[in-house]
């Protein structure tokens, strides 16, 4: 990889360039990135371990900090990288102890990646470790009804440097490790594929910041193709569907994507996965009262999750200003959830955290800096 190749630019979903001036992420390269730039510099090979284990084992927070690197090397790449750190816009705290963390990015845009306390962890676990919520666009393209992320378009994906470093910042801001990751903040991470492999092989590497594999979920409203090439790629990390209606008549509704690749084509797809990967999948079904939350849909979920061996977590609606959608009430919620336990489903009913700060499910905006200052663009 030359020095050139490591400049890149930043694409929208149409493919037009939009150049930054800010320096390559030191924490978007792989190993094999590194050796590459170590031999093309004139430098031993052994020079790449060195410099990912400073940052993404020791987490340094400077160049300075490589303290078995030469002065001249430290230089060199002080000149060519950043750190990669995302700025700390805005930090909210919710009582239950959720944070959200506003961050800027390079080029002025905005994204927000949430904190969750242990005891909220996405997939049922209760491990008693601090999961961490990570975006993968600026915006969404898919514009399902209910969610805040799409509301204001799709501005670009996020780059594979600036995908790790919410991991990373989040760590110094916090002082406590992250070992659970869930790709379930703003945008569909499968549309940004080819990026979140490669975080994906920083982030799980014994050589990067060796979190387990099975401690990352990556969560998609439905891509089918994204689905199967995902599958085949040899880490065993956790699925979560965005499903949210177990029939194409419910998803139509309320999810545009279903209009592209439909439920029988998305559980094809998801039949691979079952064949390449140990793990349940997991169905998140966002409860909208008189949409979604009727006895009969409760009964062909608990049919479609029987088929894949799949687990449901079931989330009430989250409120979002400027939409219309309300959840059930709590009567209603525990009846759709007795519908999947009485099929032998394996459910929970997740009364969200972060509710209050605007971090829960769906609830994570697309923002933008003005000269008054931080505004949401969707109000």
């Amino acid at each position: 990889m030359s020095n050139r190749g490591l400049l890149t630019q930043v694409t929208d979903m149409a493919n037009t360039p939009v150049k930054t001036e800010v320096p390559p992420s030191a924490l978007g390269l792989t190993l094999d990135d590194w050796i590459e730039w170590a031999e093309s510099n004139g430098q031993p090979k052994f020079r790449a371990k060195q410099i990912v284990e400073w940052l993404y084992q020791k987490r340094v927070k400077s160049f300075d900090e490589m303290t078995n690197l030469s002065h001249e090397l430290r230089e060199q790449l002080s000149a060519q990288f950043s750190m990669g750190f995302l700025p700390v816009v805005r930090a909210t705290g919710s009582q239950d102890t959720t944070r959200k963390f506003l961050f800027r990015l390079g080029d002025g845009r905005f994204i927000e990646t949430v904190r969750i306390p242990a005891n909220a962890n996405f997939d049922g676990d209760r491990s008693g470790r601090i999961t961490l919520c990570v975006s993968s666009q600026v915006g969404c393209a898919y514009a399902c009804k209910f969610c805040a992320s799409g509301l204001a378009g799709f501005t670009r994906n996020l780059e594979v440097g600036e995908i790790v470093s919410q991991v990373i910042s989040v760590e110094h801001e916090t002082s406590e490790p992250i070992r659970n990751i869930v790709f379930m903040g703003m945008g569909e991470p499968l549309a940004n594929l080819s990026r979140l492999n490669k975080a994906l092989e920083i982030l799980n590497s014994d050589w990067g910041m060796n979190i387990g594999a099975r401690h990352m979920t990556v969560s998609t409203s439905g891509l089918a193709p994204q689905i199967e090439k995902l599958a085949e790629i040899p880490r065993q990390i956790r699925l979560a569907i965005s499903l949210h209606g177990a029939t194409d008549e419910v998803r139509d509704q309320i999810m545009p994507i279903n209009k592209k690749y439909p439920i029988d084509r998305l559980f094809e797809a998801l039949e691979t996965w079952s064949r390449y990967k140990k793990q349940m999948i997991t169905f998140e079904y966002i409860l909208i009262k008189g949409v979604n939350d009727s006895a009969a849909d409760a009964a062909e979920l608990a049919r479609r999750a029987k088929k894949l061996h799949a687990k449901v977590n079931l989330i009430p609606y989250n409120t979002v200003e400027g939409l219309q959608w309300k959840r059930p009430d709590e009567e209603e919620q525990d009846a759709f959830l007795s519908v999947l336990t009485k099929a032998n489903i394996t459910a929970t009913l997740r009364r969200e955290k972060g509710h209050d700060i605007d971090a829960a499910c769906g609830q994570l905006r697309l923002q933008e800096e003005t000269a008054e200052g931080i505004i949401e663009t969707v109000f």
